[in-house]
This record gives structure tokens, C-alpha cells and sequence, in this order.
């Protein structure tokens, strides 16, 4: 079970010179921890028995963060590979389910899997009620990129099991601040290189055993064998039992970097992490009289078509996104009140 030590005070210790940085939703910022892994196995020999232990604690910590066990938990490097296996696994003709404006790695796959697979696209808010009998497959990120909206994950999910469509979450917006639980879904797929502070390259997938069971391994290669290092070679190897079997090889410098990452954020109390980071998003939303969202999130976003705003943050130091017309800003552990108050003076003046 997931151990609650660390306070958001901690974390942010963590993080050395982060002020102005408000774009964790676009890439998260190195830990000190992460550092000194990086530097310390760049100064040593390689050695593959050690990245391999590495791996399997990146793989746990990971569980422990959205609350299942390692052995339902796959390694990837991107997600769009990880969610194009499970599009090559659908039935032919197969209905998608996604919200608009979707991010591309989510529902690219499904949309040039071809063999008359359909993807249909509908209003975040409507998508538990546009789950019907035809559906079968609801992908959804829990966190919408472009805006920071928190789908009702619990609504969907309910839907979806009354008509019996599959689910299919994506994480990455999310994991790091809010509280998860991977075993609302039948697949849950999450890059960490935001909200979790990773190095690019380190994916996770969670699958449901049930669901796992109807999908082809089509990227398996040596790691992803029952025991790895006897599945070098040659086409008989077997593969390992569990989620492991859908493995690729991980990025072994990505994963040594990633391993104090993810160790800190499964160590940290959820609660007090996602009061701290959605209370300085309310704090900046505040200042600037927009609205409260209906479900809170650290992600703030309004429009700037022409990036008048955005440009305003960025002459004033502070590293902040433009999406669909939107100018973007998140508050992460490595933000404080000061963070507020030098994006609302560089908007306000």
C-alpha cells in the first residue's frame, strides 16, 4: 500500500531554482535526485543487471502511485506505442469513444489503425452519456491537455461497465497531483516526464487481467520474456505471464534518472499534494478573476489567440504554453505563492 511521508514542503526542496517555471503540463523539471543519479551512472560502468533492478523499483513505485500491483504493469517508452498495441487488438469495425480535442497520442492510433475501425469524438462533458451499446472502447485522458479539465472518471467508468465498453485512461496530465486508481479502468497509460518529474522515455501501462488477456503483444522482444535473459534468442522463448509481457525494453539511463522521481512522488500524502498544487491554481485564477473549474486542477488556462498573454509571461521570466488559442499555465510542487504573484503582475502589470 502507498506510504504518505512526504509533505508538499518536502517536495518543493527538491526542486532548486524553479521559480517562473509554470509549465509542468507541457515537460516536469529534473529533481536534485534525479541529477545525481543521471551524473553518477554517466561516471560509472554500464551494467545491465543493475539497470534491470532499476527497472522492476521504477515499476513498483509506479503501481504504488496509482494504487494496483507491479504485475499489472507494463514498461513502455511512449504512449502512443503503448495505446497503438491496443488499437491493433481491437475488432475489426470497432467503435472509439473520445472526448474533442483529445491529445493526438491517445486517439491517433485508433484513427489510421484501419481494418473500419470508427472514431467518434464528442464534448469532455458528454462522454459519459454518449457511452452506448455500439461502443467499444472509451479512451479518455483524465486530464485534458489543452485545458486542464478533470474528466469524471467515475461517471464514465460507470457507464462504460453498463454497456460493457472497454476503458482506456491516459494519465500523463495527472499522475503527479492527482490522486489515481489505476483499477477504475480496464487500461491505464501514463508518460512520466510531466507531473512526475521523469526523463522522457519511461511509459507505464496498467492493465486489467480480464483485458490484457484480449491483447497481442506486438512489440515484444527479449524484456518481455518470463525470464528476459534467457529470451535472447530465437522464437520459442516464453513470455512472462503477467503485464510483463507487453514490455519493451526500458531506456535504461531514462529509467536510472526516473527511479527517485517516481519513489518521491509515491512517498508523498496525495491529499496534501493535490490541495497544495490546485490552491495555487486558485490563488492565480483569483487574481485574475477567472472562473474555478468545476473540478479543481493546477492546470489554468484562457484565451490568447494572438499570444499577447503568453508573451507578456515570457518577457517576465516566467516559462508558461500556448494551446488552441489558449494560453496555458500549471503550479506544480516546485511552485510557490511567489509563482502567482509574478505570472498575475506580468499579466496585470
Amino acid at each position: 500500500m502507498q506510504t504518505t511521508t512526504l509533505t508538499p514542503e518536502e517536495l518543493h526542496a527538491a526542486f532548486p531554482g524553479a521559480q517562473g517555471y509554470l509549465a509542468a503540463c507541457s515537460t516536469g523539471l529534473p529533481t536534485v535526485a534525479t541529477r545525481a543519479a543521471v551524473v553518477a551512472d554517466l561516471d560509472a560502468r554500464p551494467d545491465l543487471v543493475h539497470y534491470a533492478d532499476v527497472a522492476e523499483r521504477c515499476r513498483g513505485h509506479f503501481a504504488r502511485l496509482v494504487s494496483t500491483d507491479p504485475e499489472h504493469v507494463a514498461i513502455g517508452s511512449q504512449t502512443s506505442v503503448l495505446v497503438g498495441m491496443i488499437a491493433a487488438s481491437l475488432p475489426d469495425g470497432a467503435t472509439v469513444l473520445c472526448p474533442e480535442g483529445e491529445f493526438s497520442s491517445l486517439v491517433l492510433p485508433f484513427a489510421h489503425a484501419g481494418r473500419g475501425i470508427r472514431v467518434r469524438a464528442v464534448p469532455l462533458a458528454d462522454l459519459a452519456d454518449a457511452i452506448t451499446p455500439d461502443v467499444d472502447l472509451v479512451a479518455f485522458s483524465i486530464v485534458q491537455s489543452a485545458t486542464g479539465e478533470v474528466a469524471d472518471a467515475a461517471a464514465i467508468a460507470e457507464a462504460a461497465q453498463r454497456t460493457r465498453a472497454r476503458t482506456l485512461c491516459d494519465a500523463t496530465q495527472a499522475a503527479g497531483w492527482l490522486p489515481l486508481d489505476a483499477g477504475q479502468f480496464d487500461a491505464l497509460v501514463c508518460h512520466t516526464y510531466k507531473w512526475l518529474c521523469a526523463p522522457r522515455g519511461v511509459a507505464f501501462l496498467v492493465l486489467a487481467d480480464d483485458f490484457a488477456a484480449t491483447l497481442t503483444p506486438l512489440h515484444a522482444g527479449w524484456y518481455a520474456g518470463e525470464d528476459p535473459w534467457a529470451a535472447c534468442y530465437g522464437v520459442d522463448a516464453s513470455l512472462a505471464r503477467s503485464a510483463r509481457r507487453f514490455d519493451v525494453s526500458p531506456a535504461w539511463q531514462a529509467m536510472v534518472g526516473a527511479e527517485p522521481a517516481l519513489a518521491m512522488f509515491a512517498d508523498a500524502d496525495p491529499a496534501a499534494l493535490h490541495a497544495r498544487v490546485t490552491g495555487l491554481a486558485s490563488a492565480f485564477r483569483e487574481r485574475l478573476g477567472l472562473p474555478e473549474p468545476l473540478r479543481a486542477t493546477p492546470i489554468v488556462t484562457w484565451p490568447d489567440p494572438a499570444g499577447t498573454d503568453l508573451a507578456r509571461l515570457t518577457s517576465a521570466g516566467v516559462a508558461a504554453s500556448g494551446r488552441r488559442g489558449n494560453a496555458r499555465i500549471a503550479f506544480h510542487v516546485f511552485n510557490d505563492e511567489a509563482d502567482v504573484e509574478l505570472a498575475a503582475t506580468a499579466l496585470l502589470g
